[in-house]
Protein backbone atom coordinates (compact mmCIF):
# COMPACT_ATOMS: atom_id res chain seq x y z
CA UNK A 1 0.00 0.00 0.00
CA UNK A 2 2.81 2.43 0.85
CA UNK A 3 4.44 1.67 -2.50
CA UNK A 4 1.21 2.43 -4.38
CA UNK A 5 0.68 5.72 -2.54
CA UNK A 6 4.26 6.72 -3.25
CA UNK A 7 3.66 6.00 -6.91
CA UNK A 8 0.56 8.18 -6.93
CA UNK A 9 2.48 11.03 -5.32
CA UNK A 10 5.30 10.78 -7.83
CA UNK A 11 2.84 10.69 -10.73
CA UNK A 12 0.99 13.72 -9.45
CA UNK A 13 4.14 15.73 -8.89
CA UNK A 14 5.58 14.82 -12.28
CA UNK A 15 2.72 16.55 -14.13
CA UNK A 16 3.90 19.24 -16.58
CA UNK A 17 3.27 22.93 -16.07
CA UNK A 18 0.81 24.11 -18.70
CA UNK A 19 1.28 27.45 -20.40
CA UNK A 20 -1.09 30.39 -20.18
CA UNK A 21 -1.20 33.82 -21.75
CA UNK A 22 -2.60 37.26 -20.87
CA UNK A 23 -4.27 37.18 -24.32
CA UNK A 24 -6.57 34.42 -23.03
CA UNK A 25 -7.95 36.53 -20.14
CA UNK A 26 -11.10 38.64 -20.32
CA UNK A 27 -11.37 41.28 -17.58
CA UNK A 28 -14.88 42.42 -16.60
CA UNK A 29 -15.38 45.73 -14.82
CA UNK A 30 -18.59 47.41 -13.68
CA UNK A 31 -18.63 51.09 -14.59
CA UNK A 32 -21.07 51.79 -11.74
CA UNK A 33 -18.33 50.81 -9.27
CA UNK A 34 -15.18 52.90 -8.90
CA UNK A 35 -13.58 49.97 -7.05
CA UNK A 36 -14.24 47.66 -9.98
CA UNK A 37 -12.68 50.09 -12.44
CA UNK A 38 -9.62 50.55 -10.22
CA UNK A 39 -9.08 46.83 -9.76
CA UNK A 40 -9.45 46.14 -13.47
CA UNK A 41 -6.99 48.86 -14.41
CA UNK A 42 -4.43 47.70 -11.84
CA UNK A 43 -4.64 44.06 -12.87
CA UNK A 44 -4.47 44.72 -16.59
CA UNK A 45 -1.39 46.88 -16.13
CA UNK A 46 0.42 44.43 -13.85
CA UNK A 47 -0.44 41.39 -16.01
CA UNK A 48 -0.14 43.11 -19.42
CA UNK A 49 -3.68 42.12 -20.40
CA UNK A 50 -4.51 43.60 -23.83
CA UNK A 51 -6.88 46.57 -23.72
CA UNK A 52 -9.03 44.75 -26.27
CA UNK A 53 -9.78 42.18 -23.54
CA UNK A 54 -11.54 44.68 -21.27
CA UNK A 55 -15.32 44.21 -21.07
CA UNK A 56 -17.22 47.04 -19.36
CA UNK A 57 -20.68 46.30 -18.00
CA UNK A 58 -23.09 48.57 -16.16
CA UNK A 59 -25.14 47.30 -13.25
CA UNK A 60 -25.96 48.10 -9.64
CA UNK A 61 -22.92 46.85 -7.67
CA UNK A 62 -25.01 45.23 -4.93
CA UNK A 63 -23.78 41.73 -4.11
CA UNK A 64 -27.05 39.82 -4.53
CA UNK A 65 -29.07 40.18 -7.73
CA UNK A 66 -32.04 38.51 -9.40
CA UNK A 67 -31.79 36.03 -12.24
CA UNK A 68 -33.25 38.63 -14.60
CA UNK A 69 -30.58 41.19 -13.70
CA UNK A 70 -27.86 38.57 -14.15
CA UNK A 71 -29.17 37.71 -17.62
CA UNK A 72 -29.57 41.30 -18.83
CA UNK A 73 -26.69 43.11 -17.10
CA UNK A 74 -23.96 40.46 -16.90
CA UNK A 75 -24.33 37.41 -19.13
CA UNK A 76 -25.74 39.19 -22.20
CA UNK A 77 -23.20 42.04 -22.43
CA UNK A 78 -20.28 39.69 -21.82
CA UNK A 79 -21.59 37.24 -24.39
CA UNK A 80 -22.15 40.04 -26.91
CA UNK A 81 -18.62 41.35 -26.29
CA UNK A 82 -17.06 37.94 -26.95
CA UNK A 83 -19.14 37.33 -30.09
CA UNK A 84 -18.56 40.74 -31.70
CA UNK A 85 -14.80 40.43 -31.25
CA UNK A 86 -14.57 36.78 -32.19
CA UNK A 87 -13.11 35.88 -28.80
CA UNK A 88 -15.40 32.98 -27.81
CA UNK A 89 -12.67 30.38 -28.40
CA UNK A 90 -9.56 32.40 -27.59
CA UNK A 91 -10.69 33.53 -24.14
CA UNK A 92 -10.17 30.78 -21.55
CA UNK A 93 -10.38 32.83 -18.35
CA UNK A 94 -12.87 35.47 -17.23
CA UNK A 95 -11.81 37.71 -14.35
CA UNK A 96 -14.55 39.50 -12.43
CA UNK A 97 -13.58 42.45 -10.26
CA UNK A 98 -14.61 43.84 -6.89
CA UNK A 99 -17.89 45.64 -7.52
CA UNK A 100 -19.33 43.10 -9.97
CA UNK A 101 -22.37 41.39 -8.34
CA UNK A 102 -21.55 38.19 -6.47
CA UNK A 103 -24.62 35.97 -6.22
CA UNK A 104 -27.93 35.22 -7.90
CA UNK A 105 -30.86 34.73 -5.56
CA UNK A 106 -33.08 31.77 -6.32
CA UNK A 107 -35.90 29.45 -5.39
CA UNK A 108 -36.28 25.79 -4.62
CA UNK A 109 -35.14 23.43 -1.93
CA UNK A 110 -31.83 21.72 -1.33
CA UNK A 111 -29.96 20.43 -4.35
CA UNK A 112 -32.77 21.62 -6.67
CA UNK A 113 -32.24 25.29 -5.82
CA UNK A 114 -31.72 27.58 -8.82
CA UNK A 115 -29.56 30.07 -6.90
CA UNK A 116 -25.90 30.32 -7.89
CA UNK A 117 -22.84 32.47 -7.72
CA UNK A 118 -22.45 34.86 -10.65
CA UNK A 119 -19.02 33.31 -11.22
CA UNK A 120 -20.17 29.70 -11.45
CA UNK A 121 -23.14 30.62 -13.68
CA UNK A 122 -20.88 32.60 -15.98
CA UNK A 123 -18.57 29.60 -16.40
CA UNK A 124 -21.35 28.09 -18.56
CA UNK A 125 -21.43 31.06 -20.94
CA UNK A 126 -19.20 29.23 -23.43
CA UNK A 127 -21.67 26.35 -23.69
CA UNK A 128 -24.60 28.76 -24.03
CA UNK A 129 -22.82 30.72 -26.77
CA UNK A 130 -22.61 27.41 -28.62
CA UNK A 131 -26.35 26.77 -28.34
CA UNK A 132 -26.53 24.51 -25.32
CA UNK A 133 -29.56 24.83 -23.06
CA UNK A 134 -28.70 24.17 -19.44
CA UNK A 135 -31.37 23.82 -16.73
CA UNK A 136 -31.11 26.46 -14.02
CA UNK A 137 -32.24 24.27 -11.11
CA UNK A 138 -29.49 22.29 -9.40
CA UNK A 139 -25.81 21.95 -10.25
CA UNK A 140 -24.49 21.27 -13.76
CA UNK A 141 -21.54 18.94 -14.33
CA UNK A 142 -18.12 20.61 -14.49
CA UNK A 143 -16.44 18.99 -17.53
CA UNK A 144 -12.98 19.90 -16.19
CA UNK A 145 -13.50 18.18 -12.83
CA UNK A 146 -10.73 15.62 -12.17
CA UNK A 147 -8.95 16.36 -15.47
CA UNK A 148 -5.63 16.76 -13.72
CA UNK A 149 -3.41 15.64 -16.63
CA UNK A 150 -5.09 17.58 -19.45
CA UNK A 151 -4.45 21.30 -20.07
CA UNK A 152 -7.58 23.40 -20.12
CA UNK A 153 -8.53 24.35 -23.67
CA UNK A 154 -11.45 24.88 -26.04
CA UNK A 155 -13.46 23.17 -27.39
CA UNK A 156 -12.46 20.13 -25.34
CA UNK A 157 -13.83 21.76 -22.19
CA UNK A 158 -16.95 23.78 -23.10
CA UNK A 159 -16.75 26.36 -20.31
CA UNK A 160 -14.80 29.37 -19.09
CA UNK A 161 -12.67 29.35 -15.96
CA UNK A 162 -14.05 32.30 -13.98
CA UNK A 163 -12.19 33.83 -11.06
CA UNK A 164 -12.70 37.01 -9.09
CA UNK A 165 -10.23 39.69 -8.06
CA UNK A 166 -11.91 40.90 -4.90
CA UNK A 167 -11.23 41.22 -1.20
CA UNK A 168 -12.44 43.28 1.74
CA UNK A 169 -10.98 46.51 0.32
CA UNK A 170 -8.97 47.85 -2.61
CA UNK A 171 -5.62 47.46 -0.86
CA UNK A 172 -6.17 43.75 -0.19
CA UNK A 173 -7.38 43.22 -3.75
CA UNK A 174 -4.33 44.84 -5.32
CA UNK A 175 -2.14 42.83 -2.94
CA UNK A 176 -3.71 39.67 -4.42
CA UNK A 177 -2.33 40.66 -7.81
CA UNK A 178 1.12 41.50 -6.45
CA UNK A 179 1.42 38.22 -4.56
CA UNK A 180 0.33 36.25 -7.63
CA UNK A 181 3.23 37.71 -9.59
CA UNK A 182 5.68 36.78 -6.81
CA UNK A 183 4.49 33.17 -6.31
CA UNK A 184 7.24 30.57 -5.86
CA UNK A 185 7.03 26.82 -5.38
CA UNK A 186 8.20 26.60 -1.80
CA UNK A 187 6.71 26.33 1.66
CA UNK A 188 4.33 23.89 3.34
CA UNK A 189 0.80 22.62 2.74
CA UNK A 190 -1.28 22.76 5.92
CA UNK A 191 -4.07 20.18 5.97
CA UNK A 192 -6.30 20.17 9.02
CA UNK A 193 -8.82 17.33 9.23
CA UNK A 194 -11.25 17.30 12.13
CA UNK A 195 -11.46 14.70 14.87
CA UNK A 196 -15.00 13.74 13.81
CA UNK A 197 -14.44 11.26 10.99
CA UNK A 198 -18.09 10.64 10.08
CA UNK A 199 -18.01 12.12 6.54
CA UNK A 200 -15.81 11.61 3.50
CA UNK A 201 -14.32 15.10 3.73
CA UNK A 202 -11.62 13.79 6.04
CA UNK A 203 -10.77 11.12 3.47
CA UNK A 204 -10.26 13.79 0.82
CA UNK A 205 -8.00 15.74 3.16
CA UNK A 206 -5.93 12.65 3.96
CA UNK A 207 -5.58 11.82 0.28
CA UNK A 208 -4.39 15.36 -0.43
CA UNK A 209 -1.72 14.95 2.24
CA UNK A 210 -0.56 11.65 0.70
CA UNK A 211 -0.35 13.11 -2.81
CA UNK A 212 1.94 15.95 -1.74
CA UNK A 213 5.66 15.66 -0.85
CA UNK A 214 5.86 14.32 2.68
CA UNK A 215 8.44 16.90 3.74
CA UNK A 216 6.11 19.73 2.68
CA UNK A 217 2.96 18.66 4.52
CA UNK A 218 1.71 19.63 7.97
CA UNK A 219 -1.24 17.32 8.66
CA UNK A 220 -3.42 16.82 11.71
CA UNK A 221 -6.64 14.87 12.29
CA UNK A 222 -7.01 15.39 16.02
CA UNK A 223 -9.17 17.95 17.82
CA UNK A 224 -6.25 20.35 17.59
CA UNK A 225 -6.69 23.35 15.28
CA UNK A 226 -3.56 24.07 13.23
CA UNK A 227 -2.51 27.70 13.64
CA UNK A 228 0.59 29.93 13.86
CA UNK A 229 2.38 28.06 11.09
CA UNK A 230 5.08 29.74 8.98
CA UNK A 231 5.72 29.52 5.22
CA UNK A 232 2.25 28.38 4.13
CA UNK A 233 1.73 27.77 0.40
CA UNK A 234 -1.52 25.80 0.65
CA UNK A 235 -4.25 25.23 3.23
CA UNK A 236 -7.29 22.95 3.43
CA UNK A 237 -9.65 22.31 6.32
CA UNK A 238 -13.24 22.25 7.56
CA UNK A 239 -13.00 25.92 8.54
CA UNK A 240 -15.68 26.83 11.07
CA UNK A 241 -17.32 23.42 10.50
CA UNK A 242 -14.59 22.03 12.72
CA UNK A 243 -16.23 22.31 16.14
CA UNK A 244 -12.81 22.84 17.74
CA UNK A 245 -12.21 26.06 15.83
CA UNK A 246 -13.19 29.19 17.72
CA UNK A 247 -11.55 32.08 15.85
CA UNK A 248 -11.72 33.49 12.35
CA UNK A 249 -7.98 34.14 12.05
CA UNK A 250 -5.42 31.36 12.43
CA UNK A 251 -2.29 33.52 12.25
CA UNK A 252 -0.96 31.53 9.31
CA UNK A 253 2.13 33.11 7.78
CA UNK A 254 1.49 32.99 4.05
CA UNK A 255 4.07 32.94 1.30
CA UNK A 256 3.23 34.63 -2.02
CA UNK A 257 1.21 32.03 -3.89
CA UNK A 258 -0.53 30.53 -0.86
CA UNK A 259 -4.08 29.28 -1.52
CA UNK A 260 -6.89 28.17 0.79
CA UNK A 261 -9.92 25.91 0.47
CA UNK A 262 -12.36 24.68 3.10
CA UNK A 263 -15.63 22.80 3.55
CA UNK A 264 -17.79 25.74 4.63
CA UNK A 265 -21.27 26.59 3.34
CA UNK A 266 -21.18 30.39 3.35
CA UNK A 267 -17.52 31.45 3.35
CA UNK A 268 -17.99 33.34 0.06
CA UNK A 269 -21.24 35.06 1.10
CA UNK A 270 -19.85 38.61 1.04
CA UNK A 271 -16.79 40.74 0.36
CA UNK A 272 -17.81 43.31 2.96
CA UNK A 273 -15.32 43.78 5.77
CA UNK A 274 -16.56 42.66 9.20
CA UNK A 275 -15.95 44.72 12.32
CA UNK A 276 -12.45 44.08 13.65
CA UNK A 277 -13.90 42.57 16.82
CA UNK A 278 -16.18 40.12 15.01
CA UNK A 279 -15.32 36.46 15.56
CA UNK A 280 -16.94 33.14 14.71
CA UNK A 281 -20.45 32.89 16.11
CA UNK A 282 -23.45 30.60 16.40
CA UNK A 283 -26.42 29.82 14.15
CA UNK A 284 -28.58 30.09 17.27
CA UNK A 285 -27.55 33.66 18.03
CA UNK A 286 -28.04 36.22 15.29
CA UNK A 287 -26.03 38.84 17.17
CA UNK A 288 -22.88 36.73 16.67
CA UNK A 289 -23.29 36.51 12.89
CA UNK A 290 -21.92 38.63 10.07
CA UNK A 291 -23.75 38.96 6.75
CA UNK A 292 -26.28 36.39 7.89
CA UNK A 293 -23.86 33.67 8.96
CA UNK A 294 -21.56 32.82 11.88
CA UNK A 295 -19.07 31.01 9.61
CA UNK A 296 -15.55 31.69 8.41
CA UNK A 297 -14.94 34.03 5.47
CA UNK A 298 -12.70 33.21 2.49
CA UNK A 299 -11.66 36.87 2.38
CA UNK A 300 -10.14 36.58 5.85
CA UNK A 301 -7.51 34.26 4.37
CA UNK A 302 -6.81 36.92 1.73
CA UNK A 303 -6.61 39.60 4.40
CA UNK A 304 -4.13 37.40 6.29
CA UNK A 305 -1.92 37.10 3.20
CA UNK A 306 -3.21 34.32 0.93
CA UNK A 307 -3.03 34.71 -2.85
CA UNK A 308 -6.15 32.71 -3.67
CA UNK A 309 -9.12 31.03 -2.03
CA UNK A 310 -12.35 29.23 -2.81
CA UNK A 311 -15.72 30.02 -1.27
CA UNK A 312 -19.47 29.45 -1.45
CA UNK A 313 -22.20 32.07 -1.67
CA UNK A 314 -24.96 29.71 -0.48
CA UNK A 315 -25.13 26.09 0.73
CA UNK A 316 -23.19 23.88 -1.76
CA UNK A 317 -23.37 20.67 0.31
CA UNK A 318 -20.14 18.78 0.92
CA UNK A 319 -20.32 17.06 -2.45
CA UNK A 320 -20.22 20.48 -4.13
CA UNK A 321 -17.14 21.79 -2.31
CA UNK A 322 -13.71 21.86 -3.99
CA UNK A 323 -11.83 18.59 -3.50
CA UNK A 324 -8.48 19.34 -1.83
CA UNK A 325 -7.07 16.05 -3.13
CA UNK A 326 -7.28 17.57 -6.63
CA UNK A 327 -6.76 21.28 -5.90
CA UNK A 328 -3.56 21.15 -3.84
CA UNK A 329 -1.62 18.58 -5.92
CA UNK A 330 -2.52 20.51 -9.09
CA UNK A 331 -1.24 23.73 -7.51
CA UNK A 332 1.96 22.05 -6.33
CA UNK A 333 2.75 20.74 -9.83
CA UNK A 334 2.55 24.02 -11.70
CA UNK A 335 -1.04 24.31 -12.86
CA UNK A 336 -2.30 27.86 -12.76
CA UNK A 337 -4.70 29.03 -10.07
CA UNK A 338 -7.85 28.74 -12.19
CA UNK A 339 -7.02 25.21 -13.36
CA UNK A 340 -6.02 24.13 -9.86
CA UNK A 341 -9.34 25.12 -8.31
CA UNK A 342 -11.63 24.10 -11.15
CA UNK A 343 -10.07 20.65 -11.48
CA UNK A 344 -11.38 20.07 -7.94
CA UNK A 345 -14.82 21.70 -8.25
CA UNK A 346 -17.50 19.14 -9.21
CA UNK A 347 -20.26 21.46 -10.43
CA UNK A 348 -21.06 24.66 -12.31
CA UNK A 349 -24.16 26.84 -12.11
CA UNK A 350 -23.74 26.30 -8.38
CA UNK A 351 -22.49 28.14 -5.32
CA UNK A 352 -18.71 28.21 -5.84
CA UNK A 353 -16.39 31.17 -6.29
CA UNK A 354 -12.64 31.26 -6.86
CA UNK A 355 -10.74 34.31 -5.64
CA UNK A 356 -7.47 35.20 -7.32
CA UNK A 357 -5.55 35.81 -10.52
CA UNK A 358 -6.26 32.87 -12.86
CA UNK A 359 -2.73 33.06 -14.28
CA UNK A 360 -1.02 32.80 -10.89
CA UNK A 361 1.28 29.80 -10.81
CA UNK A 362 4.02 28.45 -8.55
CA UNK A 363 7.24 29.02 -10.49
Amino acid sequence: MKRLLFGLAVAALAAPAFSQSPDEVLVVVNKQSALSTSVGSYYMSRRAIPRANLCVISTDPREEITRAVYASDIEKPIGDFLRKRGLEEKILYIVLTLGVPLKIGGNGDGIHNDAASVDSELALLYARLHGREIPLAGPAVNPFFRQRDVPFRHPLFPMYLVTRLAAQDLHDTEALVDRALAAKNRGVFVIDARADNSTEGNSWLRTAAMLLPKNRVVFDDSAKVLANIPNVIGYASWGSNDSARRHRFLNLHWLPGGIATEFVSTDGRTFARPPDDWDLGSWNNGSTQFAGSPQTLATDYIREGATGASGHVYEPYLIGCPRPDYVLPAWATGHNLAESFYVGIPALSWMNIVIGDPLARLQ
